[in-house]
């Protein structure tokens, strides 16, 4: 299975001006392609393939004083630059036909150098890793790395990429075996929510840790500063960045707290099942920005890659199965609830149950039940279902 690798690269000005370098050819050999192959469906001219536009956009194209600077650059980024194309071309396509599971995906688009975030692609023929611990890249030199984790293997491919706070970052794609954990006894199913941020089946309790919202008063205080600043002047750029840094440490400090939470339910269970939540419907109400601030959907692909990894087995239960409705210890419906309710009584049997807890094991329940029936509940649901050891996407 392939894992993606993230480490923190810090250049130094003539690699930062190379890197702006390679990121500007990168875009504008996206660009040019991207245009021929509108003109061309514009007028009703075949597909242009990917052997024309190399020749058309990146040889012949080095030879015009126009675009000479393209020589300037390793041509493996330029070449990578147009696979990334055609791959986003193949992406719409296939979800035009079906071919593609999740939300349809639109044409690919026109990059704009004012993109908070650049980045280049490289195969191991523009990189190696050296034995001082930096990573050569082709005509940009030793780039400086913090190595917070060694590699499990030799990487396939090396994306270096600028985020909108102007931190570099160097991200290794790595092809490993999976690591199968000894065999655990215990199962569990997993209760999304705000109040806490996971509730398992056995009880315990995940508190939500609200990043954005311990955040906010800061955020506020410099996005007033930001709207303040006049338009295209530098102290505006500087507010900008001081912006971006503070979103990218809730970015972080979230990301960093589903990896921790999610490692550990997954070593802890030999099986986890959790709800398929409507996320992006949502976050379309009066709840958006505290669902946002959750991250369920980063936490639950956390989730599933790491119980394929680790040979565990991982199920999605249907969003529309009542969990907060039924009774876990007779199975009687008792109907909808209001989200203030946070706990009831069980009309049937008389059993009192916090809303959380019943509905873990609901899902707990019903994931067993898809996982002995073999197959997985609805089109929702994991691929990965009653599975171990399969192979899942490129994660970080």
């Amino acid at each position: 299975m392939q894992l993606r690798y993230n480490y923190r690269a810090y250049p130094d000005t003539a690699q930062r001006r190379a890197l702006a370098s390679a990121f500007g050819c990168a875009r504008v050999v996206w660009n040019d392609c991207l245009r021929d192959r509108k003109q061309a469906h514009a007028a009703g001219l075949p597909y242009v393939k990917s052997a024309e536009l190399s020749r058309l956009r990146i040889t012949q194209a080095k030879r015009t004083a126009e675009r000479a600077w393209l020589a300037d650059v390793s041509a493996v980024v330029l070449q990578q630059s147009l696979r990334d194309l055609d791959t986003a071309y193949k992406n719409f396509f296939d979800s035009l036909k079906g071919k593609r599971r999740g939300r349809k995906v639109g044409p690919p688009r026109y990059k704009s150098k004012k993109d908070t975030r650049q980045s280049i692609r490289l195969n191991t023929n523009a990189f190696c890793l050296q034995d001082d611990g930096t990573v050569y890249v082709a005509k940009v030199g030793n780039l400086e790395v913090k190595w917070s984790r060694r590699l499990p293997a030799a990487p396939t491919s090396l994306t270096v990429a600028k985020d909108s706070c102007g931190r570099y970052f160097l991200s290794f794609v790595v092809d490993t075996e999976p690591d199968i954990l000894p065999e655990s006894e215990s199962d569990a199913g997993i209760d999304l929510g705000l109040s806490a941020f996971a509730v398992l089946s056995d009880g315990r309790k995940i508190d939500s840790p609200r990043f954005l919202r311990r955040a906010e008063k800061k955020l506020k205080r410099l996005q007033r500063e930001l709207s303040r600043k006049a338009k295209g002047s530098k102290n505006r750029a500087k507010a900008r960045i001081k912006v971006a840094r503070q979103h990218a440490k809730v970015a972080d400090r979230r990301r960093d707290f589903h990896h921790k939470a999610s490692t550990q339910i997954i070593r802890d269970n030999q099986a986890v099942y959790v709800e398929d939540l409507a996320v992006s419907g949502l976050g379309r109400t009066r709840l958006a920005k505290s669902v946002h601030d959750a991250g369920w959907s980063a936490f639950t692909r956390m989730l599933e890659y790491k119980a394929a990894r680790h040979g565990r087995i991982f199920a999605k239960v249907d969003r529309a199965f009542p969990s907060s409705q039924v009774c876990s210890a007779c199975g009687f419906r008792d109907g909808p609830k209001p989200l203030h309710v946070r706990g009831w009584t069980c009309g049937e049997c008389g059993t009192v149950h916090d809303r959380d807890h019943n509905a873990a094991r609901n899902v707990l329940f019903e994931g067993r039940r898809i996982v002995a029936a073999g197959r997985a509940e609805t089109p929702n649901a994991s691929w990965s279902a009653g599975k171990t050891g399969t192979r899942a996407r490129t994660a970080r």
